[in-house]
């Protein structure tokens, strides 16, 4: 039987993940790591059984999650001290660390980022292979296409087991207050209507979006909103779902599937779209993002971007490492940091718009996908050939990627860019208006929109939620 997946969970080979004898001299004493820990847990606490069988409780001092972890070897500490996340989850695939419940323990360690410094990022030379590691894989064209078939070609049946119908693969945005009562299919819609209602769309215009993913934006984009859509991917098989998928609906004419880079674009458009595209790009290619939207863009147009970030005092310091992510599931991604993104957009003749960010909303779509990934493998309706070892690894990076949005220190959001009117390519652009700060708690009702087309029209609208205030912990930033 051909194993599928392999290339996911081997991953790590060349990579350094803190197990060797050299790491355990590099990370010092098992309770001085500890003390550390202890130390930048300003708010919730652990409750660790340590290798030993002795209790210790980290943390404790402020309102937060409660965590129990079972260190069952010390190398799991090591793991962490000389290689982060990376070790943190070859020490978990391992058995030498486990928790009833590991969302809990990375939403803890998000939200005590800034306090816990580098206490749980990789440092000295396993730091070092693998930033190198992470570097060799960067967006140029050609890695690019690779970088992406080491995820989205695991198959279409692969995504269509545990996906919603819609095969949409990024965060939902549900009514307010979030409810498990309402389908996630219904969610998604309300996303896309949400996006696409930024850009003003009249029939017959036409409309990029930059990483189609399996065309369900496209479909609704041409079915209800009369347009005609050009998107891009650089995924075989998602191309090969969404030409037929588009064809079934009648929506071939209207609709242009094109296995390209979004560097190669060519013509004019309305408007553009993008739904977690950008953090496949890197910083390094954030300007030829920018300026390929620009270029694609007529005067005054607009794009609508949904986008994952993480908080900006944050960015310097993951940037610089390689992480559990960028190892295991998205070769060469890495997450906004907003201010410098924004500057870059400015650069390249975009003002930075209507900023929404639905941070609960991800974790709420994280905790669905899961529960329906469990449910398709119990019900042995994943296609053949996962192994157990890709099960688990699945599961953790769902589990590890809920606790990063709970803990408040990643967030997606939506924005407009908006070209100057100017004919002139490369103007630059003054700063858009005051976002909205999400603090993981902004409303998803949708600014005023035409009603006949409007994401409220879709699907009920979701109701306002109190904004509540910013820890001073946090610097209040989102």
């Amino acid at each position: 039987m051909l194993q599928r997946g392999k290339h996911l969970t081997a991953a790590d080979r060349g990579l350094a993940t803190g197990g060797g004898f050299a790491a355990r001299l590099f990370a010092g004493g098992f309770h001085n790591l500890l003390d550390r820990i202890d130390a930048g847990l300003a708010e919730g606490r652990i409750e660790a059984t340590l290798p030993d069988g002795t209790f210790r409780v980290l943390g404790g001092r402020g309102d937060g999650p409660s965590v129990v972890v079972h260190l069952r070897s010390w190398r799991s500490l090591v793991r962490l001290a000389a290689s982060g996340s990376v070790g943190w989850y070859k020490a978990w695939a391992r058995g030498e660390w486990a928790s009833p419940d590991p969302v809990p323990l990375f939403d803890l360690f998000m939200r005590n980022a800034a306090a816990l410094e580098d206490t749980a990022r990789a440092k000295g030379p396993w730091k070092l292979v693998n930033w190198l590691a992470h570097r060799f894989r960067a967006n140029d064209p050609r890695q690019s296409r690779l970088n992406i078939a080491h995820h989205y070609d695991l198959g279409n049946d692969f995504y269509a087991a545990w996906l919603d119908p819609g095969l949409t693969y990024s965060s939902a945005i549900f009514a307010e207050p979030i409810s498990p009562r309402e389908p996630l299919e219904a969610a998604q819609e309300r996303k896309v209507r949400l996006l696409l209602d930024r850009l003003d769309l009249e029939p017959g215009q036409r409309l990029l979006e930059i990483g189609c993913g399996w065309g369900g934006l496209a479909e609704i984009a041409a079915r209800d909103y009369g347009v005609h859509v050009t998107g891009l991917t650089l995924s075989a098989e998602q191309k090969a779902f969404a030409d037929r998928r588009l064809a079934g609906a009648g929506l071939a004419g209207s609709v242009d599937i094109q296995l390209i880079d979004y560097r190669q674009v060519a013509g004019r458009f309305d408007a553009v779209a993008s739904v977690e595209m950008v953090e496949a790009v890197g910083e390094e290619y954030w300007p030829a993002y920018l300026q390929s939207i620009a270029r694609a863009l007529k005067p005054g147009g607009k794009a609508a971007l949904q986008l994952i970030s993480i908080r900006d005092d944050l960015f310097e310091r993951y940037a610089a490492n390689a992480d559990f992510i960028q190892a295991y599931i998205f070769p060469g991604g890495l997450l906004i940091g907003e201010q410098r993104f924004r500057r870059a957009a400015a650069a390249a003749g975009l003002a930075w718009a209507d900023r929404r960010g639905y941070g609960l909303h991800y974790a709420e779509t994280l905790k669905r996908w899961r529960a329906a990934y469990d449910a398709a493998v119990a019900a042995d309706r994943l296609p053949a050939g996962f192994d157990a070892d890709f099960h688990d690894l699945w599961r953790y990076y769902l589990m590890y990627c809920e606790g990063g949005f709970r803990g408040a220190g990643i967030d997606v959001a939506q924005v407009t860019l908006v070209k100057s009117p100017s004919p002139i390519e490369g103007e630059g652009a003054s700063p858009g208006p005051a976002e909205t700060p999400s603090r993981n708690r902004a409303s998803a009702n949708p600014p005023p929109r035409r009603p006949r087309r409007s994401a409220a029209s879709a699907s009920p609208g979701p109701r306002p939620e109190k904004r509540a205030p910013a820890s001073p912990s946090r610097s209040g930033r989102d």
